[in-house]
């Protein structure tokens, strides 16, 4: 793409009274591009810069660049700036064509913000400042100085075995899984389990049970393998077994995250983990178990997995190590009942084989050695102190506007609407703030109005927190009264 300068004085249009400033500034760029007015090839300002130049915050410009990133119509890298992208031609060849067209992604993942550091209250990111690089470097070094050729070959699609292995020990010691390491699976991470699956598992037109509201990449990969979604409601004791028997009882699959459901964060209760069981028992359906951050429980007993409590080879469990420790270590893994495994690896010899196997390796000592446990150790007491100042600074800052969920795990929690807002309007104003929430209607399958927000507390520490609930709270106060009424969402 050739490369063109400019000074970038583009005429943007009046912003309506009614329109965020997000939204204005989204509608004026995308059609300035797809106008020419803004030419591929032409480079943005900075952030900072641009912020300046049209009198809006630098949080909302961020926002609406990784937008319209996301959506491919700017392309960016360190370095080099971020330009608008050459859009592909419209007259294809009719084979070139793909069989699925996507305008645009879906809402959910619109406007995700990727930038570092990142700012409170972002909910998918750990604190990697915590990470203790100089152990894994430590343990990188040895491996690659005594790295045989077996390390530097090829490997079992199933992964690397002796990682397997310790996955595995931990996986019965500490979550109450039931399997063997040829049952495991190491994966990228569970959005590229949740693919396979789907591929695997799910005809177009089959049904699906999905938690309602549930994570979005669960809901892309059933929806991709072309699955006919049944929302399944959620409530404080997780995902409600006799509603979606009613809606649908003989569903393909069910995908569900009962140790810390996402993105409520709610713990599904011993009944209704065995009225799931029965019911997958009686119907022949698959349960998916997204287990993705039941590590850091702050409170209360260990939760064991629903797959401890299976006898039938109904449940698929699926973890990660990309939140425990940092998340472009890219590993994760898939617990297989033992009939299902080899129709998953003969799908997987269509795909990739296996992530990285000297990362693997490195990632086994890591565990064998016991850094794993004492990293989980220690980070339950951080996250434990991050989530407790979050809810003493919303008991003080942000009463009567949003109410913190009591529940104590995870890296996120929930955090209810109190001030009439819809949880659109609030994401937006917060981030005309400065603050980086995720409203639930990101998560919405079937309800509507469900009024609350996302909020993370991994990444920041106690001051930032206390300075974000402060930036959150004059967001809320100062455009909650010219708020859309939940009707409205």
């Amino acid at each position: 793409m050739a490369k063109r300068a400019s000074s970038f004085e583009l005429a943007l249009d009046h912003r309506p009274q009614q329109m965020t400033i997000a939204r204005w500034l989204y509608d004026q760029l995308r059609r300035a591009i797809l106008d020419q007015r803004l030419r591929p090839g032409t480079r943005l300002p900075a952030t900072r810069d641009f912020a300046h130049q049209y009198g809006v915050s630098r949080g909302t410009v961020v926002t609406v660049f990784e937008r319209l990133q996301d959506e491919g119509y700017f392309c960016g890298r360190p370095g080099a700036g971020t330009r608008v992208t050459e859009l592909p031609s419209k007259n294809l060849p009719r084979n070139a064509r793909p069989r699925v067209q996507i305008k645009e992604l879906p809402e959910a993942v619109r406007g995700l913000p990727s930038s570092q550091p990142p700012l409170p209250f972002r909910p998918y990111e750990p604190a990697l400042a915590e990470f203790p690089t100089e152990i894994w470097a430590r343990l990188a070094g040895s491996r690659m100085r005594r790295a045989s050729t077996s390390l530097l070959a090829a490997c079992d699609v199933r992964g690397y075995q002796p990682l397997r292995v310790a996955i595995s020990a931990y996986l019965g010691s500490s979550r109450g899984v039931n399997c063997s390491p040829d049952q495991i699976v190491i994966v990228s991470g569970i959005q590229q389990a949740l693919d396979l699956l789907a591929r695997l598992f799910i005809r177009p037109g089959e049904t699906v049970w999905m938690e309602d509201p549930g994570y979005f990449g669960a809901l892309a990969a059933f929806r991709n393998a072309g699955a006919r979604i049944v929302p399944v409601p959620v409530d404080e004791c997780g995902i409600e077994v006799s509603t979606g028997q009613k809606l649908c009882n003989r569903a393909k699959l069910a995908y569900v995250t009962p140790a810390h459901q996402f993105p409520l964060c709610v713990t599904m209760t011993l009944e209704r983990r065995l009225a799931l069981l029965a019911w997958a028992r009686r119907t022949g359906a698959l349960i998916i178990e997204d287990d993705y951050d039941s590590e850091y429980r702050f409170a209360g007993q260990p939760v064991p997995a629903l797959q401890g409590l299976d006898k039938r080879g109904s449940v698929i469990f699926l973890g990660s190590f990309n939140k425990i420790l940092f998340p472009s270590l890219r590993l994760g893994y898939a617990v297989l009942p033992p009939a299902l495994l080899v129709p998953l690896l003969n799908l997987r010899r269509g795909a990739d084989f296996y992530p990285s196997i000297v990362n693997q390796a490195i990632l086994s000592d890591f565990v064998i050695e016991g850094h794993l446990a004492r990293h989980i150790r220690r980070m339950r007491g951080i996250y434990a102190n991050r989530l407790g100042a979050l809810q003493d600074a919303a008991q003080v800052y942000l009463k009567g506007l949003l109410e913190i969920s009591p529940i104590r795990a995870g890296l996120n929690t929930a955090g209810f609407l109190r001030n009439g807002m819809t949880s659109r309007h609030a994401e937006t104003v917060a981030a005309d703030g400065g603050v980086e929430v995720l409203g639930f209607h990101r998560f919405t399958v079937g309800k509507k109005n469900l009024n609350g927000l996302l909020v993370g507390f991994a990444a920041f520490s106690e001051r930032e927190i206390k300075r974000g609930a402060i930036a959150l709270a004059t967001a809320l106060e100062r455009r909650s009264v010219a708020a859309p009424r939940l009707d409205a969402d």
